[in-house]
């Protein structure tokens, strides 16, 4: 008899792919005692049924498809949105993970991982990152290593019937603050009712983008554009562009004229906001640090709360020379791929806080140490993001979970169905510049397919198989 009912027990629930909640089970247990009384199944014959009868039908909700040890990865799949690919990894027992891999960047980063996960067990996250994050790189090359810790976090939370922040050690805060990016429009008092805008809808850190591309057509501005075509290529992709040529190298200089007329942006915004609303600065332009300083030093005055990317996050001593020169605080690091590359900007405290992207610095966990390891030098951090709601919420949990936090950059504030792409938590999960920590297991949020498919880029189906990238081709050991 125990037997029999041991494998009962390990039978499949009827429905694998949904995850069940005290909810079902108190379901459960009405719709049996409903059908006793109403005779779907009469107490007599409930009294009279079988050990067998009796266990399949006040179980029949249990899922039993989260059993951790015997999980294995089945399948990886890409879902492209726009500019961002969806990523989702399935599994043996029915569950599977979401992640993301960041806008912009390549699909082909997540899937050619696909080959090293096949028939490993996703609840092993760390260890399976270990395995793959030599395929990473900084800025968008390391979205793929990036979405799929997050896909496997998601997966072993929902394994254990965890939210992700709980295996990262737990909470510090309820509910995480948003910073909010704003468009820039040339017009500075319209840029500046834009501002307020933000601050009406409730966000409580703003930034705005504030850079030579604003004044680029007026003369007596900027110096040395000549060699730029009267700066065209701002954004193609030639490498001998100008937006392809890093800061210290366009050798172009801002003038003192160039440096008011930017100044006025910010004057006109601290004028509809006030000083209350903490306010930072992105997007200066491709000049180097001498130019940098001087407009830094001139801004001084509307009392920002960061300069974010003034040079390239590489130049650890010119930022430091940056920082050191500067009475408001420095950030920098959204395209830095692992925390090992963020230690020459802490252990020199080159910049006053540490700014990851979990889609790029390695994930959930990597971001997290990242902001433990610059909590141990005094510096604090704040989030990049720019992706989907599945890393926006995954990165709520690694946030929650690390104590020097600031804010989270909520990139798409004006794209009126981003929203939609997630189903499983209330909406707007975006409220008054705050957003709650999601309870439910993994990071807490399902797909809504029919906005998902509303939304493909084009030529792109939902979730195609890709056999193409099951078989392992190489031998990755990188080592003798």
């Amino acid at each position: 008899m125990k037997e029999r009912i041991k494998k009962l027990l390990q039978q499949p629930a009827p429905h694998p792919t949904k995850n069940t909640t005290d909810h079902t089970a108190k379901n459960s247990r009405r719709d049996f005692m409903q059908k006793a009384t109403l005779g779907g199944l009469s107490l007599g014959a409930f009294m009279n049924s079988s050990v067998e009868e009796t266990l399949a039908f006040t179980t029949q909700r249990v899922n039993r498809y989260s059993a951790p040890t015997d999980l294995k990865i089945t399948d990886m799949r890409i879902a492209q949105v726009g500019n961002v690919p969806l990523l989702r990894i399935d599994t043996n027992q029915g569950i599977y993970g979401l992640g993301d891999v960041r806008d912009g960047a390549d699909k082909r980063y997540a899937l050619f991982l696909k080959s090293r996960l096949l028939g490993e067990n996703p609840c092993n996250v760390e260890m399976l990152f270990k395995k793959v994050k030599q395929f990473g790189g900084h800025g968008r090359q390391g979205g793929g290593v990036s979405g799929v810790e997050m896909a496997l976090w998601d997966l072993a939370g929902k394994a254990h019937g965890v939210p992700v922040y709980q295996m990262m050690g737990g909470k510090y805060r309820d509910q995480v603050r948003i910073y909010v990016d704003t468009p820039t429009v040339k017009d500075p008092d319209q840029f500046a009712q834009r501002m307020k805008g933000r601050v009406d809808k409730g966000f409580t850190i703003l930034k705005m983008d504030v850079g030579i591309g604003l004044i680029k057509d007026i003369p007596g501005t900027l110096t040395n554009t000549a060699p730029w075509g009267e700066m065209r290529g701002w954004t193609d992709r030639e490498v001998t562009s100008y937006a392809q040529t890093m800061h210290p190298f366009t050798r172009v200089q801002i003038t003192d004229k160039g440096i008011e007329l930017l100044a006025e942006y910010v004057a006109k915004t601290r004028e509809h906001i006030g000083y209350d609303i903490p306010l930072g600065i992105d997007h200066f332009g491709h000049m180097g640090l001498n130019s940098m300083i001087r407009l830094g030093e001139a801004l001084e005055t509307y009392n920002l709360c960061w300069l974010e990317d003034m040079i390239p996050w590489q130049y650890h001593e010119n930022w430091k020379t940056i920082s050191d020169r500067l009475d408001t605080p420095t950030m920098t690091g959204e395209d830095i791929y692992l925390k090992d590359n963020f230690k020459a900007l802490i252990e020199n405290r080159a910049v006053d806080i540490v700014h990851p992207d979990p889609g790029s610095a390695g994930g959930l966990l990597e971001t997290k140490k990242i902001g433990d390891f610059a909590e141990e030098y005094g510096i604090a951090m704040a989030v990049h993001h720019a992706a989907s709601p599945i890393s926006f919420l995954g990165t709520v949990h690694a946030i929650a979970a690390t104590q020097n936090f600031i804010a989270l950059e909520h990139h798409s504030v004006d794209n009126e169905w981003w929203e939609d792409l997630i189903t499983g938590i209330e909406k707007p999960f975006v409220k008054d510049g705050y957003v709650k920590v999601p309870e439910k297991p993994g990071i807490g949020i399902e797909l809504n397919e029919e906005a998902v498919k509303e939304h493909l880029a084009k030529g792109e189906k939902y979730f195609a198989p890709t056999p193409e990238w099951d078989e392992l081709r190489s031998w990755d050991r990188i080592w003798s």
